[in-house]
């Protein structure tokens, strides 16, 4: 899965009672966080809380190696979610 793939089904083409929640810890002095870098290719995680009371780890790739980038697609991704 990729991050277009999320940002693709972001439009709630599924079907919820109650919509997931996304938990994020941002450290301001961190501009990469919930990134990281696997081989070249920086990577995005988080976790989401869903109305089930269970957690999912979402892990997804930004497909790219420019880090500039990286941070911006995470941003969309985050802001989406």
């Amino acid at each position: 899965m990729t991050y277009l793939d999320i940002l693709e089904n972001c439009g709630g083409a599924a079907v919820e009672t109650k919509p997931s929640r996304l938990a994020v810890r941002v450290n301001e002095e961190n501009p990469n966080h919930h990134l990281w870098n696997n081989r070249g290719t920086w990577w995005c995680h988080f976790t989401l809380h869903k109305p089930d009371y269970t957690a999912e780890r979402v892990r997804v790739s930004l497909q790219t190696s420019d880090v500039e980038e990286a941070r911006c697609r995470r941003d969309e991704l985050l802001e989406r979610v």
